[in-house]
């Protein structure tokens, strides 16, 4: 069950990567391997590789509103400035910095600070939604994702709704490396807030849907790809692949549903380095499924490492070996909440 669970994970990996393609451009992709070897080595490839992958928020030089701040929409300026009039150690309301984070792939983040009285600046984060990326996600529910998880305490708290964007509270953590899930400790913490987001009863048709998605990714990429690309990509063998699994496990698709984030890779995890505490973010993939297809993505995440020349190339060396597994399977299991059988 394991390994197919595994099999899955890294078929909805392949089909959402299939789809970071743009007309009459080379798709990526991470297999065939003769394939993305000389793939790989083009300048052009590697720019769209580096382009779509899912880095970690990193933030450019700070300029003033008049500058990167122009391109805030004029909703999300009158609502921080509604909420900066209700601080009082704010200084000076009009002195905000606008400062853009980069690596966000279907959105546009950025951080607003302002000078206070306090050793610290007040922030907050505005989320301004990309656009063409329905494709993945259901952006509707997403919204209804991330005001939930606020009002449960498991992210970020909702400050804001404009028409096509939200302002967010910033969190004070830092996001973690590739080589922090691998770390016996962190690890551990990240299981034990694993099973807390799944017993979470999140409003909605409690139904897996890996599968509807799998199916929907995989036609928008055939859609995007000419026939060449989509036997380089070998779509029709993952579309045989879909199949094959969904007729072993169709009588038990039901069975042991939970809330999942379905996108566990690190960049979407950050943690507090005083308190210990970590915090799951970046809701646009969540949804219900088998609870053990999450944690087989975030192994399969554990192989990845985003912020080289081939992010979408996975090294399964660095997969965790039986022990690890044991281990992560252990603390979740042990903590608090339902138990799954």
């Amino acid at each position: 069950m394991h390994n197919i669970l595994l099999t899955i994970a890294s078929l909805s990996w392949n089909c959402s990567c299939a789809l970071k393609v743009k007309p009459n451009s080379t798709p990526f992709h991470r297999f065939p391997a003769q394939s993305f070897r000389r793939l790989s080595s083009s300048r052009v490839y590697r720019k769209w590789a580096i382009a779509f992958t899912k880095e970690s928020l990193v933030m450019e030089s700070a300029e003033k509103v008049d500058a990167i701040g122009s391109r805030l929409p004029a909703e999300a300026k009158k609502i921080l400035q509604s909420l900066a009039s209700h601080w009082d150690d704010i200084i000076d309301v009009d002195g905000l910095q606008v400062i853009r984070l980069k690596g966000a792939m279907t959105n546009e983040v950025y951080q607003i600070k302002w000078p206070t009285n306090r050793e610290r600046s007040r922030k907050v984060l505005v989320r301004i939604y990309g656009e063409g990326v329905d494709v993945f996600f259901d952006r509707e529910l997403e919204i209804q994702t991330f005001e939930f998880m606020s009002k449960q305490g498991q992210g970020p708290r909702l400050l804001g709704r404009f028409s096509n964007g939200r302002i967010e509270e910033f969190i004070r953590a830092r996001t973690l490396s590739a080589c922090d899930l691998r770390d016996p400790d962190i690890s551990a913490l990240i299981a034990s807030r694993l099973k807390e987001f799944h017993d979470l009863d999140m409003p909605g048709l409690k139904k897996s849907l890996i599968w509807d998605r799998l199916r929907n990714w995989l036609d928008a990429a055939k859609s995007m790809c000419s026939a060449e690309e989509i036997g380089a990509l070998r779509l029709d063998a993952i579309e045989e692949e879909i199949e094959t699994l969904y007729k072993c496990l169709a009588a038990d698709q039901h069975k042991h549903i939970a809330f999942c984030h379905n996108d566990l890779q690190y960049g979407n995890i950050m943690i507090d380095e005083d308190t210990k505490s970590i915090t799951i973010i970046d809701y646009e993939y969540a949804c219900y499924n088998p609870f053990m297809f999450d944690i087989a993505n975030h192994f399969c995440e554990m192989a990845a490492d985003y912020h080289t020349e081939t992010p979408h190339v996975l090294d399964y060396s660095k997969y965790p070996d039986l022990e690890e597994q044991r281990r992560f399977l252990h603390v979740y299991l042990s903590s608090s909440g339902t138990k799954h059988h």
